[in-house]
């Protein structure tokens, strides 16, 4: 597996004009070809680790599987670099028998930034996506509990205390019950790698859940919510236009600037009991 955490020197200037050589420490970034049966179906920068689950949560979220039941295995494809050191940067995933295969929309140009959840998409009506499951459901949070999650998505980000450079995306119960924790250099990786936490456990859809993720909330993030059947997503800064016209479409709650102190909610302002 690669590593998380890489050490580089640097040189580190202070206000005061001094200066002195340390060691920092930065997120890892490195490339993850995935592969379905076979054949490649996109290439994203992300932070190695969970990859599995990377590949069942964007999978997922492109419309490809709708459970765990429709992949019969991913496994690595091992092979070695030039300096002899073994890399796990090709994921194949095969699909169940009667699952068909990837539709050519869902099929990504070459190389994907980590920064990017749509913009390598090979045909720009394939970016809207149509979810398998509905988010309409009777989820409910008290706005109290909704607006302590950031500071507890904030302690559980670990990678993040070392180096600074990473976003986060948490699974939430209406108790604030944090299901699971996930960090990625790209904020849609962290998406998918939750989401796909919740593939392997046969928890999908997730109406029961909402999505809380540390940095913006943006077109694709809603509709990664959307394509799991989860209700709400709650974000600690803005949402775009777009991002608050497709919460609506999709009867999704949309929550933004979440905070101890309040919050923006921009769709579906019914799912958060006020009691002020």
């Amino acid at each position: 597996m690669g590593r998380i955490i890489v050490r580089k020197p640097i040189v580190k200037l202070s206000a005061n004009g001094g200066s002195r050589t340390r060691v920092d420490r930065l997120a890892a970034e490195e490339p993850l070809e995935l592969r379905v049966s076979g054949k490649a179906l996109s290439v994203t920068m992300r932070t190695p680790g969970n990859d599995v689950e990377f590949a069942h949560g964007f999978l997922l979220t492109e419309g490809v599987i709708g459970g765990r039941a429709d992949v019969s295995v991913a496994r690595y494809c091992d092979s070695v670099d030039d300096t002899g050191r073994h890399t796990y940067n090709v994921l194949d995933v095969a699909l169940a028998p009667g699952v068909p295969a990837p539709n050519p929309g869902v099929e990504r140009n070459f190389y994907t930034t980590s920064s990017c959840g749509v913009c390598g998409k090979a045909a720009l009506d394939a970016v809207v996506l149509q979810s398998r499951f509905e988010t309409g459901t009777g989820f409910v949070i008290d706005s109290e509990v909704l607006a302590k999650l950031p500071d507890a998505l904030r302690a559980e980000q670990r990678v993040f205390d070392a180096t600074g450079g990473l976003h986060a995306a948490a699974l939430f119960r209406s108790s604030g019950e944090l299901l699971v924790v996930r960090e990625d250099i790209g904020r849609h990786n962290a998406v998918d790698k939750a989401i796909g936490w919740a593939v392997l456990q046969d928890d999908i859809p997730l109406h029961d859940a909402g999505l809380l993720v540390s940095g913006r909330a943006s077109f694709e993030l809603v509709q990664k919510a959307a394509m799991a059947g989860i209700p709400m997503l709650a974000a600690v800064s803005a949402p775009s236009s777009l991002a608050v016209e497709l919460a609506a479409e999709r009867g999704m709650t949309l929550a933004g600037f979440v905070r101890q102190g309040g919050m923006n909610v921009y769709t579906g302002a019914e799912r958060i009991i006020d009691d002020d």
